[in-house]
């Protein structure tokens, strides 16, 4: 989740598009090649995405405040990040209407417990916490907000298995607490969600890479496996992948 790959928040983006399904924290290749100690970013992401099968348009911006810093010798990046999403009805939902509002917050802070720049061999956990700060209201269809907390831990890290090869590899657990008492149907529960993902980047420059992936995840609602390709400008935070 470095300056040089500024694509992590892209994996909340794909989340809080659906919050009806809630899956595990999706992890972009290069997102634990850490940034240096003092290090401080603030960043907004954007999407846009179109769900013919849900006959859903949605638009997400996420404002993201990192620093770097060290602790008892770890390299630690606390960081809040802010959602505002915008929902609204397509074809024959489009009686549905819209809505605009703030998502959900979240609070993560990766630690690195293993650093070694020289080697480009890196490992990491990261604990997301969800806080049900978002726009919720049980009489709209659309909402911003999930009505309730949400607790992800995530290991992963990144190895150069050749000179202009990279692995990445992660797996994660979600925990979801009951929503409130006005969700919409009821308080509802979900089981714990689990998520494996691992990816290769063939580094073409300082700038540019090329990398493949695949992930699986279970959750309470369902399961879902994803394989991916793409490239990556580096250090920009554009990027082109297909899922």
């Amino acid at each position: 989740m470095p300056y040089r790959h500024l694509s992590l928040a892209l994996a909340f983006l794909m989340a809080l598009t659906a919050p009806s399904v809630s899956y595990a924290v999706d992890r972009d290749a290069g997102d634990y090649d850490p940034a240096k100690p003092g290090t401080n970013l603030a960043l907004v992401y954007l999407q846009h995405a179109e769900r013919d099968e849900q006959d859903v348009n949605t638009d997400v911006a996420i404002f993201r405040l990192v620093g770097y810093v060290q602790i008892a010798g770890l390299t630690v990046a606390p960081q809040v990040l802010v959602p505002v999403i915008a929902q609204r009805g397509l074809g024959d939902r489009a009686s549905l209407g819209r809505n605009t509002g703030l998502g959900d917050i979240i609070l993560a802070a990766p630690v690195w417990l293993v650093n070694r720049p020289q080697t480009n061999t890196y490992f990491g956990m990261t604990p997301y916490l969800y806080i049900p700060t978002g726009d919720y209201d049980p009489n709209r269809a659309f909402n911003a907000g999930e009505d309730r907390w949400k607790l992800n831990l995530q290991a992963a890290g990144t190895v150069r298995v050749a000179p202009k090869l990279a692995w990445d590899a992660g797996a994660d657990i979600t925990f979801y607490d009951k929503t409130g008492k006005s969700f919409a149907e009821g308080r509802m529960t979900q089981k714990v969600g689990y998520q494996v993902q691992s990816s290769l980047r063939y580094l073409v420059s300082n700038r540019f890479d090329l990398r493949g992936g695949v992930s699986h995840a279970e959750g309470g609602t369902g399961r879902r496996t994803r394989w991916s390709t793409g490239a990556s400008p580096r250090p920009s935070s554009c990027q082109a992948t297909c899922a």
